[in-house]
């Protein structure tokens, strides 16, 4: 296969954003908390008494809210996001930002908080 310069030059830049995109902190999101490791379990009957309707589609059933629905997109006091499920600490007020989305953003989550699927 004969690459052009702009074919190698296109591929050779895409491999390198690709590569910075990998190596930034905080990237993987705490994913090394591991899935298994989470010790807080309940039965389906207990996770619909413990949630309201919308909590629980989106906790427990993977819907989205509402963009601009949320209280805490404009919460601004210093302190600790928890999880509405669970309990456990998620975020910090300190890597809160506006995103323009709707929704609440943060930039890290607490170490060894998120583990994602």
């Amino acid at each position: 296969m004969n690459l052009d310069r702009r074919a190698f030059l296109g591929f050779g830049g895409a491999a390198l954003v690709a590569g910075v995109i990998l190596t930034l902190p905080g990237r993987d999101g705490g994913a090394d908390a591991k899935a298994g490791d989470f010790p807080f379990r309940l039965t389906d009957a207990q996770w619909r008494q413990r949630l309201n309707p919308a909590q629980y589609a989106t906790l427990r059933q993977a819907a989205t809210e509402r963009p601009f629905s949320s209280p805490l997109d404009h919460e601004h006091r210093r302190g600790i996001f928890h999880c509405a499920g669970c309990g456990q600490p998620l975020y910090s007020s300190t890597t809160k930002f506006d995103s323009g989305t709707g929704w609440p953003s943060f930039f890290r989550p607490l170490p060894h908080a998120i583990v994602t699927r």
